[in-house]
């Protein structure tokens, strides 16, 4: 059976019962980082089964490997530096091996900063969009967000400490001045979330030095989350 195992964005805490029982059966762990799992391994006391570094660039030559090792008998455990693996994160590949080639595999839940960034940010969870990182490029950004400029979910995305300025400022260009909230560190010690429209978060990270990893939310094309216009002189 492969494991495919969703483990904590930050709060060691997160990390389930099934989770542990999960990685202690393994026989062999496919990460991200080896050296960050084998932290989280040594906090819950889990000995240390062969582990190898699932990451771009060796996906392709490891997904057959793995496949191998379960298609043999043997318990793997796939996952990434925080959060669910396939999910921004490397994992996809093999996930989608497995589901083709009709290799058992089995999800356990457990932190998501997408889920977790939602909720935190005070507006509409009936419908939302995860997309990702956002393109770098001025041109290729603009055209990112217009993409969803008229649809009413929540957008929900992940950005760069040093880029979330400039982000927002595209995201305001292009959608207008909407709601939004950017989530910094969630789960973490630091944990911080600004909430309020895209204009006043422009101009509280234009110039910020901002530090840990960054979700930012943004309401959809609905006139509640727009900033009233204001009201006629008199």
């Amino acid at each position: 059976m492969l494991h495919v195992i969703a483990t904590p964005i930050g709060n060691l805490g997160d990390l389930s019962p099934r989770a542990v029982a999960a990685f202690k059966a393994a026989t062999l762990i496919a990460c991200e980082d080896t050296r960050r799992t084998w932290q989280l391994l040594s906090h819950f006391e889990i000995p240390r089964p062969e582990m190898v570094s699932y990451r771009q660039g060796n996906e392709e030559r490891l997904t057959a490997r793995i496949v191998a090792a379960v298609q043999a008998g043997q318990d793997v455990a796939l996952c990434s530096d925080g959060g669910y693996p396939g999910i921004s994160d490397p994992g996809y590949r093999l996930i989608r091996t497995c589901a083709q080639a009709g290799v058992p595999y089995e999800v356990i839940p457990g932190a998501s900063a997408v889920n977790v960034a939602l909720l935190m940010s005070g507006l509409s969870t009936s419908s939302f969009t995860f997309r990702g990182f956002p393109p770098r490029g001025p041109g290729a950004l603009r055209n990112w967000f217009a993409e969803d400029a008229d649809k009413e979910h929540t957008l929900v995305c992940f950005e760069s400490p040093f880029r979330i300025g400039a982000t927002l400022a595209a995201a305001l260009d292009v959608l207008g001045d909407r709601e939004a909230a950017v989530c910094i560190e969630l789960t973490k010690l630091h944990e911080r979330v600004a909430r309020g429209y895209l204009s006043d978060l422009v101009a509280a990270f234009k110039d910020a030095t901002v530090k840990g990893e960054v979700a930012l939310v943004i309401a959809g094309n609905n006139p509640k989350f727009r900033r009233p216009a204001p009201p006629p002189a008199p």
